[in-house]
């Protein structure tokens, strides 16, 4: 599988070019890695693909330390490394002269301190936000990149089949989360696509707590949500409840909902209708049940090269719905001091403007004795 780094590459230099830009500053390392294949954690170093719009030529920054991985995985193969006691804008500046009048950025990536630096090699140039036009390309996945996601799907689903096998009365939050992170190492995980989420009994009405010292007691919600980032730079998130020991009637009737509730939002999915038809579909399930005042968040989110991107599945996004499109369908109950159920899948609008769920780890209650 390959990408077409070219496409995506003349894509952004022609809109560069009808807004009239005059160079464009890619520092998120996401977007990096989307027009490079070349993924660094730059922490506070500089890092930026750079395209002069004067000479039409593309440049990549990377601090020095990276430079042996940035010339094996880039397709860009200007690259200029900046070592850590050398200035990037002074770089930066002799790269792009002077006459910089339009200097695209992104926005939200940037910070004061850069921006700062940047007016003062650039003292007369102004900005142009990039990053809603780098999120409508990022938007749509092309079929290599569906593959991808795949991958990161069929890792994580072995690791919850595994994972569940090691749940014992008695056994913390935090041991399972480690024992479940230890296990995308060993099916081929980069890592995990973010903080393993386990959480067990009246927790599991924290739709984000972290895992901690709370052992398991039967009886319990079990809460696990989580994914991987691959390889190949692509990212899962999936997110099942479980019941451990024995179920009591409210819990079935608090999980069947939310299994409705998933399965209603999965099936209002499809191209030519708004975003929100998605949120509203799933949420309406839960209202009707009567449980509207326990699901508070959004029904979903993008994924792609980072766990949460475009779009944003909620009740008032009229967005109209694409073929390429992919994200989660995440409903929830959250009941205070009670407990909660969430159950996540990972779904994309196919060729044919259908739903296509990525994720196949079964949905049906399953109790861990």
């Amino acid at each position: 599988m390959t990408i077409n780094y070219n496409s995506r590459l003349t894509t952004l230099e022609n809109y560069l070019k009808d807004q009239g830009i005059d160079a464009a500053i890619v520092t998120d390392p996401a977007n990096v890695f989307y027009y490079t294949g070349f993924h660094s954690d730059p922490h506070e170093r500089f890092l930026a693909l750079v395209l002069n719009n004067h000479n039409q030529t593309f440049t990549l920054f990377i601090p020095a330390l990276d430079k042996i991985i940035a010339e094996r995985d880039s397709y860009i193969k200007h690259i200029v490394p900046i070592a850590d006691a050398e200035d990037p804008f002074a770089k930066l500046q002799i790269e792009l002269g002077s006459n910089v009048q339009q200097l695209g950025v992104e926005m939200k990536s940037v910070s004061m301190y850069r921006h700062q630096q940047l007016q003062a090699v650039f003292p007369d140039a102004s900005y142009t936000d990039i990053k809603p036009a780098i999120n409508k390309q990022r938007l749509k996945k092309s079929r290599n990149e569906i593959d991808y996601l795949k991958e990161a799907v069929t890792i994580i689903e072995q690791v919850l089949s595994e994972g569940i096998k090691k749940v014992r009365i008695g056994m913390t939050e935090a041991e399972l989360a480690a024992e479940l992170e230890l296990l995308m190492k060993k099916f081929g995980a980069a890592g995990p696509s973010f903080s393993t989420i386990v959480l067990a009994g009246e927790k599991a009405a924290l739709p984000h707590g972290t895992p901690g010292d709370r052992a398991f007691q039967k009886g319990d919600f079990l809460l696990i949500d989580f994914g991987v980032i691959t390889n190949a730079g692509y990212c899962s998130d999936i997110t099942r409840t479980f019941i451990i020991g024995e179920a009591t009637d409210e819990q079935r009737k608090v999980y069947e909902i939310v299994l409705r509730s998933n399965q209603a939002g999965i099936n209002a999915v499809q191209a030519g209708v708004p975003l929100k038809t998605f949120d509203v579909s799933a949420r309406k399930v839960i209202d009707d049940s009567g449980y509207g005042d326990y699901f508070n968040n959004r029904v979903g989110h993008g994924l792609g090269i980072e766990v949460h991107e475009e779009p944003s599945i909620h009740e008032k996004n009229e967005t109209i719905a694409e073929n390429g499109l992919m994200f989660t369908i995440e409903p929830g109950i959250y009941i205070p001091d009670y407990g909660g159920v969430r159950i996540e899948d990972e779904v994309f609008i196919n060729e044919y403007g259908e739903a296509e769920v990525l994720s196949a780890y079964p949905k049906d209650l399953q109790i861990l004795t």
